[in-house]
């Protein structure tokens, strides 16, 4: 059988030598190959005019194949190919020869990988032949290569989030004894006979007002228990009560009447002034009635927080936050129920909501202030009745005394700091001389005053 004539078209080395079935004879000579490998790594480029059919051991060591189809001895055929090719360097296309060269790199790593047992069929040469020759490669047509020669590229794993999965929830911290000490408070609260049980601000408004009046009256109650005790804002209520607590009575009444009204509570001068601006400011904005969020509430004068969340528990019926005021804000430190001691009220509130929880925030003002009014005292607290003395770790603990100023009477001076060993009579002559330098001391500011 014949063997199959090559079309005039330009081939691909990968294709001539998968339809190596046209041309019998051995291997080509191992010079040849390198020499053509050597010129393809120098210039760079090739021509697709001209190509050499390198089969598996079908063509003659000294044959090779030219373009016309026959066969040539393998040195004349090699000076051939080097001058053909010499000659072509300078009109060759640039995009061609980068395709030509690539398709040669396929071609070489195909051929590592195929087996030398599975050549094609002698049929099928023809058309993959032409195959190749309608459908050429071109630079943007062929994929990366993956051999071990090159570097492979990297790419970057990403990995999206489930939006089912939950995150991991960490421990909330809570006081160890919190528990037992809410229930201890709890039953030495049962009686229900503290100040704030009876004068409170659940107590200070009218019943048969009409809802909005009622409102009003319990902020106003609010603003004046600030700094004041409960029976004094009780009684000033009453008053306000009897004159008219409504937003344009309010109005309508000259400071010093409101003054007189209010008195004796705490910054009355001041109270008078943010009970006028207050009414003022509800009349134009909200019809007469108070704010119904805490945003609102804390844009009124002399409006803080304790103050608005206290209204929205008291007059709206919602529970937006702790109410803290200074019973809430002693006790809650004095038994350990936020994770670091706290300076104002605010921060207090802000400890407390992160672990109390919310069903709590409403309850847990009424019981603290009660139970600071009776028990916990500012000043000598009554550890002794308490329940929570064995766990509360402010039991029994005296509040520390104010340190005198440095200079005055009772500052301890530099020689009674230092307690030295002496005899029992240098002892004597020290006191007798401590008491000289203070007689001497009253002497002189005795007659400073006389003078001025």
């Amino acid at each position: 059988m014949q063997p199959t004539e090559p079309p005039a078209s330009v081939h691909s080395e990968k294709t001539l030598r998968a339809a190596g079935g046209w041309c019998a004879g051995p291997e080509l000579s191992p010079p040849l190959l390198d020499r053509m490998s050597e010129w393809r790594r120098d210039s760079g480029t090739s021509d697709k005019n001209t190509f050499v059919a390198l089969t598996d051991g079908k063509c003659s060591s000294e044959s090779v194949v030219t373009r016309s189809g026959h066969r040539t001895g393998g040195r004349r055929a090699a000076a051939s190919l080097s001058s053909e090719l010499a000659h072509r360097r300078r009109n060759v296309d640039p995009v061609s020869s980068v395709a030509v060269k690539v398709e040669a790199e396929e071609a070489s790593i195909s051929e590592r990988r195929r087996p030398s047992s599975a050549p094609l069929p002698a049929a099928g040469c023809h058309e993959l032949l032409q195959e190749a020759s309608v459908q050429p490669k071109t630079e943007t047509d062929t994929l990366p290569l993956t051999s071990h020669g090159r570097r492979r590229r990297q790419l970057k794993v990403e990995y999206d989030m489930d939006e089912g999965v939950s995150p991991v929830k960490t421990e909330r911290w809570e006081p160890p004894d919190w528990k037992k000490q809410l229930r201890f408070i709890r039953e030495m609260r049962s009686g229900r006979d503290a100040p704030v049980d009876n004068m409170g601000a659940e107590k200070c408004y009218d019943t048969d007002a009409p809802e909005h009046v009622r409102r009003f009256q319990v902020l106003v109650s609010l603003m004046l228990s600030s700094q004041t005790k409960d029976q004094v804002t009780a009684a000033a209520m009453q008053k306000l009560r009897a004159h008219g607590c409504t937003v344009e009575n309010i109005l309508s009444t000259d400071d010093e009447t409101l003054g007189k009204l209010i008195y004796p509570v705490g910054f009355w001068r001041s109270k008078v002034k943010y009970v006028k601006l207050t009414s003022a400011m509800l009349q134009k904005e909200f019809g007469g009635d108070i704010p119904d969020t805490v945003e609102g509430l804390v844009r009124l004068p002399g409006v803080g927080p304790k103050m608005a969340h206290l209204a929205m528990d008291i007059a709206w019926d919602q529970v937006s936050g702790i109410g803290v005021d200074t019973h809430v804000h002693r006790i809650s430190n004095r038994l350990g129920w936020l994770r670091k001691l706290t300076k104002n009220p605010e921060g207090t509130r802000k400890a407390l909501e992160e672990w109390l929880p919310r069903e709590l925030w409403s309850e847990i003002n009424w019981l603290l202030v009660g139970f600071g009014q009776q028990v916990c005292l500012p000043v000598k607290p009554l550890c002794s009745v308490c329940l929570n003395q064995h766990s509360c770790p402010s039991a029994h603990k005296s509040s520390p005394t104010k340190r005198p100023k440095a200079g005055s009477p009772r500052s301890p001076s530099p020689v009674s700091s230092f307690k030295a060993k002496t005899e029992p009579g240098q002892e004597c002559a020290v006191k007798d001389e401590r008491t000289k330098e203070s007689v001497s001391a009253q002497r002189r500011r005795f007659k400073t005053k006389i003078n001025y």
